[in-house]
């Protein structure tokens, strides 16, 4: 399976999740709404990644300590959101939480709560 596949599979295992393209690229949205993953085919950057919705201090702790796989996106960075290269090896249990994180953070919070934080 393609990393966009992958992807794909763990955005729409949430709730109440739709799939629509955004600027040209495949993005999720919680209750067709609120963005909370859009994937990033060389979009903006060089490489294959996804940008994400991050809690506050998430983007600025991954991108210190782990520049060659987190990044601050274009356009949404200043917000707090996260970027993740899929073009290096990639942990797709971590990549699982950084998606479910993504999702708590712009739902509702009763759906929110339908999804709890996974163990790390």
């Amino acid at each position: 399976m393609d990393e966009l596949e992958r992807l794909r599979a763990l955005c729409l295992a949430l709730p109440e999740t739709t799939e629509r393209l955004s600027h040209g690229e495949p993005t999720w949205f919680v209750r067709g709404k609120k963005t909370f993953v859009m994937f990033a085919d060389h979009h903006h950057v060089d490489r294959l990644a996804f940008w994400c919705a991050a809690p506050p201090g998430v983007q600025e702790e991954l991108v210190e300590t782990e520049p060659d796989r987190f990044f601050r996106p274009p356009y949404v960075g200043h917000r707090g959101w996260l970027g993740v290269y899929l073009d290096v090896p990639v942990d797709w249990d971590e990549i699982r939480r950084i998606v479910a994180d993504a999702f708590r953070h712009v739902a509702p919070k009763t759906l929110a709560a339908r999804v709890p934080a996974p163990e790390e």
